[in-house]
């Protein structure tokens, strides 16, 4: 019986696995594994891919977010107390970055089509306290609109992008991490463009914020031994800077076989218990994950694995029922509940198969429950 896995990251390394040594090998060969050259080069190149004016590496994608929101403090755009809107059915860092900042988080439920923000809700949530927006491009799907962008500038309101889950994705003509004042990325293994360990990312037009990120991310330190803020240690290594820039070179191409996968899903399951992912705009969609709603999630996820197709669940437990954030819990989300009791990823990946797409088509519209 064919073997399915959800996301076989060794298959995903072997295929550039000469240039990926060569330039691991440089970097232990250089003698300089923090702040150097790679760093340099890597951010200048993303900076080119996503067209912004700076990128700015630090240690994960969390960290990222954590960042640009401690630097809107460090400049007074943002004091303590003050409210961000976020999308109640996000992952839970996009979360913990507004409140490590002593910042409150405002959840707006997402469009139960999307599972993106809904645009139509935001202004209801504004209150004289909210500074900010962060908008989540969750599985890999652009969750800016028009209107989101209105309301901010409407209300003079910063835009973070929490572009986690959606490296090279589109908005028109611009990238997703360029929409914004700000966006933090994460370069996690299993990301579209993944690292060896954690990474992150920082990108924006404003050489200000870009700075002040750069200084915080260094313990405060923009001169060594001298502390402009109480900074923290949060740095890209060279060796993941080297290695995300082998792989940012196939990222587009990447992108769209994950694509032709979705395509053949979309195509293919014909199973009316499945509820697909809406896709109108194809180029605002990179597939980071192929999310499908089912009442039975349970059921169904236990008969896939069966057939020897792993699958996964993001996110099983909504955060405002964690226990990290207890006094939520008694709080209702109707559609973001929905989403986290239903929700269950497809395998999709770059070295996913014709065949094997075909075989877990197959087993899903087979399912009877």
């Amino acid at each position: 019986m064919m073997q399915i896995p959800f996301l076989s990251l060794k298959d995903i390394t072997q295929r550039h696995a000469e240039e990926i040594h060569d330039a691991v090998r440089r970097v232990v060969d250089s003698g300089w594994y923090l702040q150097g050259a790679e760093n340099v080069e890597f951010e200048r190149r993303y900076a080119e891919y996503i067209n912004v004016e700076n990128a700015v590496g630090c240690a994960n994608g969390l960290d990222a977010l954590m960042l640009i929101l401690r630097a809107y403090k460090e400049q007074g755009v943002l004091t303590e107390g003050d409210e961000v809107i976020v999308p109640a059915n996000t992952y839970i860092a996009s979360i913990l970055a507004i409140t490590e900042n002593g910042l409150t988080p405002v959840l707006v439920e997402p469009d139960v089509n999307t599972y993106q923000i809904d645009d139509s809700m935001i202004e209801s949530a504004l209150t004289p306290r909210t500074k900010a927006v962060m908008i989540v491009h969750l599985y890999g799907q652009c969750a800016y609109t028009g209107k989101i962008g209105e309301i901010c500038k409407r209300y003079g309101l910063k835009l973070i992008e929490d572009n986690a889950q959606a490296h090279g994705c589109l908005f028109g003509e611009k990238r997703t991490g360029a929409l914004g004042d700000a966006a933090g990325h994460s370069f996690y293994p299993g990301k579209n463009l993944g690292a060896f360990g954690d990474g992150g990312m920082v990108t924006t037009d404003d050489a200000e914020l870009a700075e002040t990120v750069r200084v915080l991310s260094n313990y405060g330190s923009s001169k060594k031994y001298v502390f402009r803020y109480q900074g923290r240690n949060s740095r890209l290594d060279e060796i993941q800077a080297a290695i995300l820039g082998v792989k940012l070179k196939y990222l587009d191409t990447d992108n769209d076989l994950r694509k032709r996968i979705a395509r053949k899903y979309i195509e293919g399951i014909k199973n009316p218990r499945i509820v697909l992912p809406n896709v109108p705009n194809w180029n605002a969609n990179v597939f980071h994950i192929f999310p499908i709603l089912v009442e039975k999630r349970d059921i169904l996820q236990t008969y896939l694995l069966n057939k020897n197709i792993q699958t996964l669940i993001h996110y099983p437990i909504p955060p405002h029922k964690q226990e990290c954030y207890k006094m939520w819990n008694g709080l209702s989300f109707p559609i973001t509940e929905k989403i986290h009791r239903e929700e269950l990823s497809l395998p999709i990946s770059p070295t996913l198969s014709d065949e094997q797409a075909r075989y877990v088509i197959d087993v899903l519209n087979s399912w009877e429950d």
